[in-house]
């Protein structure tokens, strides 16, 4: 076929050598010539492969102590002249520059070294040059050159390799040259995210890698997509394909367990707790969050901190629900929570690191820093004259962490570190409340003695008449209403204790 091509020279200048080991003995096996520099050449020298050296063609050494090795016509020439054009093929015999069929290359570690608190001095020194020129030339001149541009593309030119030779079809090097533009365009974001910084950010540019095609999107008229590294976080024990509504679920109950430290259980359904609780043992822990809403815990998403045991796995077993996610679970419970074949089992290998959330909105993107401050007994203050105890503060604390990850407008209900009921993604805190008292007397709970979480201030009165009337006698919120005073002054003539906490957790 006419779009065959053979591999007959390849130059190699790579950071990460790993697995290229195989990839330099099949080229040596089929007669190809290697073309090097550095620590690369040493390393093809020590398999026992001859290699010329980069400096040798061009007649220049390395430079600036390394950071001009492969920038030359006679490299650059031979990489993009067009293999079916007369004037190129004159040219590069004119001025003695050979034909390179084929380029592997793995840039110097610009992110990890700036992840690893490296001086600015380490961090511009690992902005490559030459190599993400080479991978551009190599990618643009993909009807004749093949570029693997960087580790991750090791294994595929391996398997091609291995099957065909040191040939390569106009497919394999298109789809070797999309991964390079993927390679060198998410080299640059990272540069340039480093230049401009968190604080007052010029634009937005945004590289995550790792596409994955899901069933459909929210719904199955949707195409759905997720780009990201699940196993970094997550390992699938067991169960069917995850799906884009699953995985929306999944963050919202990772970030919310987050915020817990005792054992704790969470259900969660459609991005919001429908039961939560703290207790000494995980089991406690989950027979009191089912109990907030056994109902919507339906199909739900479960989450524990705590290794899941047989007792428990007995007792979460008794529902029907979509994913589970524990840090760890004993033998006797996985062989029980395995017994429904389409259950998703996740171990949780990770915390979630990112700091920064950006969604589309109209015809460009929302960016803001994640909101990861969580409330303490020192950022309490008390505007009331009744105080709260040690016991309340834990149960105000405890409510404040769940209306931080419910939808606004929202409401949270709780006692003894359990929750009775949210009152969620409503149009006005009355409605939010209402909704959350409702919710708890048809699952049976006492309100006398619960307390009250707003994710932001009350505008009125209304919301802690509303809930003292329904036996509520502690409330937290952020305060800063222009009428903080009439609440205040309900919750003084009627011996409800209010603390402020000065943050609002808004969440749309």
């Amino acid at each position: 076929m006419a779009d065959i091509k053979d591999i007959k020279t390849a130059l190699v200048s790579v950071f990460h050598k790993d697995g290229l080991d195989e990839i330099l003995k099949l080229l040596h096996d089929n007669g190809v010539k290697f073309l090097s520099t550095g620590g690369t050449r040493s390393f093809i020298e020590k398999l026992g492969y001859p290699c010329d050296a980069v400096e040798d063609l061009t007649t220049y050494p390395s430079i600036l102590g390394g950071r001009v090795k492969t920038l030359h016509p006679k490299v650059f020439g031979g990489i993009l002249n067009r293999r079916d054009n007369e004037t190129d093929q004159k040219e590069t015999a004119q001025y003695e520059i050979p034909s390179i069929d084929l380029v592997i290359v793995d840039l110097y570690p610009f992110e990890e070294t700036v992840a690893s608190g490296a001086s600015e001095e380490d961090i511009i020194e690992k902005i490559d040059i030459g190599g993400i020129s080479l991978i551009r030339a190599a990618a643009k001149n993909f009807n004749d050159v093949v570029i693997v541009p960087s580790k991750m593309q090791y294994e595929p030119l391996r398997r091609i390799l291995a099957e065909n030779g040191a040939k390569t079809t106009l497919a394999d090097r298109r789809w070797f040259a999309k991964e390079a533009f993927a390679v060198s365009s998410a080299y640059d974001s990272a540069i340039f995210t480093y230049f401009d910084g968190e604080e007052n950010p010029s634009a937005l540019r945004i590289a995550i890698d790792g596409e994955k095609t899901m069933r459909y999107g929210e719904n199955p008229h949707q195409k759905g997509y997720f780009f990201g590294r699940l196993d970094q976080l997550f390992e699938q024990i067991h169960g069917k394909e995850i799906s884009y509504n699953n995985l929306l679920d999944i963050d919202a109950a990772t970030t919310l367990m987050a915020e817990f430290t005792e054992p704790t259980f969470a259900i969660l359904k459609h991005n919001n707790a429908c039961g939560v609780a703290s207790r000494p043992t995980i089991l406690e822990a989950w027979k009191d969050a089912l109990a907030g809403d056994p109902v919507s815990a339906f199909g739900g998403v479960l989450i524990t901190n705590r290794t899941i045991d047989g007792a428990t796995a007995e007792e979460i077993n008794k529902i029907f629900f979509e994913v589970i996610i524990a840090p760890e679970y004993e033998p006797e419970a996985l062989g029980i929570l395995e017994q429904k074949k389409n259950r998703i089992i996740l171990r949780q290998k990770a915390k979630l690191e990112t700091v920064r959330q950006f969604r589309s909105v109209l015809n460009g993107a929302l960016v803001q820093q994640r909101d990861l401050h969580t409330e303490t007994a020192e950022d309490l203050r008390t505007v009331t004259t009744a105080q709260v105890n040690e016991d309340r503060v834990e149960d105000l604390l405890f409510a404040n962490k769940l209306v931080k990850h419910c939808k606004s407008n929202a409401i949270v209900l709780a006692k003894n570190k359990q929750l009775c009921a949210a009152g969620v993604g409503q149009t006005s805190r009355v409605d939010a409340l209402r909704q959350a008292i409702e919710k708890a007397h048809t699952f049976n709970f006492d309100l006398n003695g619960a307390v009250m979480a707003s994710d932001a201030f009350f505008p009125f009165a209304d919301c802690v008449e509303i809930a003292h009337n329904a036996g509520i006698d502690a409330v937290i919120q952020p305060g800063g209403s222009i009428r903080d005073n009439d609440s205040i002054k309900y919750c003084d003539e009627n011996g409800v204790a209010m603390v402020m906490t000065g943050f609002r957790h808004f969440k749309h």
